[in-house]
């Protein structure tokens, strides 16, 4: 009698720590989400570095200019290369290995002073990234590796990028928070990059550490194929999992640009489970659908236009031979809550840090 009493209250302590261990891991998700909304208002990034070298080209090969992100860092690349006095020619890479190959061929023959490879592996290319060390080609990264500054072994002096740790964790951080600890998830990547396996299985990770939580289905989905799968795929989940389905967890948001029209034939609000929230990049339609509370949460957005003139910063410390300028743009969540101050009439996550005057103080340019 005594032993199974002393067995019960074993049991019984165990559970209690276990529930006790389950709400202090969300009570820490749920800090590390609400701190991640603050208003991104202060410059933290460099204040010194070299006088901006005159009358470089620099080529920009995009990975798929119809991905959000992409765009959005082209773009910023474009405005701070006009800043400097640089010419930039951007070829995309239409999503395919193949076309993408071509880009960086048609790149290495326009024999710029400088690529950025924005949104894809260089272990893809690998054959191109070696005849650009051979041309003498200085190659920066946005989104171009599983973690930000120098990847000397894959031939990039800086790879430019929030943490993809961080930002993984912050979206699965507000889907715990969001859910109370109960959160149903699947998750959405492209098993082709890298850097997008890195973060979907962070994101994974973070929720399999919820007690509460759980992870429902891994989905491998080409993410340049979104417009063709995501319908009938969206709808096939439903049926799949049903009530039990209440988060989405992508690694970037175009995955959510073809849920909604599925998720309204099905009779799901717009405001409703699933909820979507994408570990990246913040773009123009996911901010729309966010402030419009129609059929995404949330999305830890990178300040793009902010990484492009830190892209052609790293490009002119290069020149000059210094190091890269250590800066990692800080971890920003964005949400129905905190869009009026942060998505801007723009739809775009742009930090009102006065960046744009701070990189030309560094360069000497007005």
């Amino acid at each position: 009698m005594l032993k199974t009493v002393l067995l019960a209250s074993v049991c019984a302590l165990a559970v209690n720590a276990s529930a006790a261990r389950a709400d202090e891991y969300s009570d820490m998700a749920a800090a590390k989400a609400k701190a991640a909304t603050a208003h991104a208002d202060k410059w933290d990034g460099p204040t010194t570095g070299p006088k901006i070298v005159s009358n470089k080209t620099i080529v920009f090969v995009a990975g798929d200019l119809k991905n959000g992100g992409i765009l959005g860092a082209s773009e910023g690349l474009k405005e701070a290369a006009a800043a400097a006095g640089w010419k930039v020619t951007v070829v995309d890479g239409q999503g395919s290995v193949s076309a993408r190959t071509a880009a960086m061929n048609q790149a290495l023959t326009l024999k710029p002073d400088g690529i950025v490879v924005g949104g894809f592996d260089t272990k893809e290319q690998q054959v191109a990234f070696d005849a650009a060390a051979k041309a003498g080609a200085i190659v920066v990264g946005w989104h171009a590796g599983t973690r930000p500054g120098p990847e000397p072994e894959a031939g990039i002096y800086a790879n430019v990028t929030t943490s993809p740790q961080d930002v993984s964790d912050t979206a699965a951080f507000q889907a715990i928070a969001d859910s109370g600890g109960k959160a149903g998830v699947v998750i959405f990547t492209d098993t082709q990059y890298e850097i997008a396996v890195f973060k979907a299985r962070t994101m994974e990770a973070a929720i399999k550490k919820c007690g509460g939580c759980t992870v429902l289905e891994f989905v491998d989905s080409p993410i340049g194929e979104s417009s063709q799968r995501m319908p009938q795929l969206t709808t096939t989940l439903l049926q799949k999992y049903g009530a039990k389905w209440t988060y989405s967890l992508a690694i970037n948001d175009l995955y959510f640009d073809f849920m909604g029209p599925s998720l309204a034939a099905a009779g799901m609000k717009g405001d409703g489970a699933p909820k979507a929230i994408s570990a990246g990049d913040g773009s123009e339609s996911a901010f729309q659908r966010i402030r419009a509370k129609q059929y995404q949460a949330g999305t830890v957005p990178e300040p793009l236009n902010e990484q492009g003139w830190q892209l052609v910063d790293e490009l002119n410390r290069a020149f000059n031979k210094a190091p890269w300028s250590g800066f990692i743009s800080g971890i920003h969540l964005v949400t129905p809550d905190n869009i009026a101050f942060d998505g801007g009439p723009k739809n775009i996550f742009d930090p009102d840090n006065g960046y744009r005057d701070e990189y030309k103080k560094i360069w000497g340019v007005k």
